[in-house]
């Protein structure tokens, strides 16, 4: 039921919140260990509740129809789309993709990508769309996590006008916590400094998504939906 479905979104977690987040924002990262969701990381919390079971095939069927569909829409753009394990992670560099006067405030140039991604994706209640933040170390640890959310709701913004129901998009700032590079050179901070946007089907975002127990923050836009469930 949709109830359960937003409730179960919102009560789940991302792996950028556990583990050792302090030291994550000045060390390099191999191969695709900074994602969250590799079948090779384990949550380094005691789950406090079972994870549903990924349908495979379900999720390989979906991602055989998207990715090209997807590839076709982000095309003439800067950014990357990659498939990593149950996913289509679209990422958008900070630095080709917002302006540099007011770090929060998306291009004119990406408004046609992003715009077209979330057409694919709005009528579909399959799929599910998890927005992510990211930062380099530069600066203070809380102004990073703001920044990266705020970025990330930029993003959001937009599947929202878009008509994508708010039952099948999260979003979360996570600052630093999971860089794809060193942060001790200029190309190594450019590289951290992205928002993400992770497409999947709904059953199986839950499904990662409850790997984890740290409760995940709400947009502020959504809140009031996720009040309205918590008193039901």
């Amino acid at each position: 039921m949709r109830k359960n479905s937003l409730a179960l979104l919102f009560c789940f977690s991302l792996a950028a919140c556990a583990g050792s987040a302090d030291k994550a924002g000045d060390s390099a990262s191999t191969g695709n260990s900074w994602w969250p969701f590799s079948s090779a990381e384990k949550s380094t919390t005691k789950a406090k509740t079972v994870a549903p079971k990924i349908d495979h095939q379900l999720t390989d069927a979906w991602l055989d129809e998207y990715e090209p569909r997807l590839r076709e829409a982000l095309k003439g753009s800067k950014m990357q789309l990659e498939r990593q394990q149950n996913v289509l992670v679209v990422t958008a560099p900070v630095d080709s993709s917002f302006n540099p006067d007011r770090p929060s405030m998306l291009m004119p140039a990406v408004l046609g990508p992003f715009t077209r991604v979330a057409k694919i994706l709005e009528k579909d209640p399959r799929t599910a769309v998890l927005i992510l933040g990211h930062a380099d170390s530069k600066g203070q640890v809380e102004d990073n996590r703001k920044l990266s959310e705020d970025r990330a709701k930029a993003v959001a913004s937009i599947f929202r006008l878009s008509g994508l129901q708010r039952d099948r998009l999260l979003l979360k700032g996570v600052g630093s916590n999971m860089p794809r590079a060193a942060n001790d050179s200029n190309e190594g901070r450019a590289l951290n400094r992205r928002v993400e946007i992770v497409l999947t089907p709904q059953k199986t975002l839950v499904a990662l998504l409850a790997k984890y127990n740290q409760p995940a923050v709400p947009s502020k836009t959504v809140a009031d939906q996720t009040t309205k469930v918590a008193a039901e």
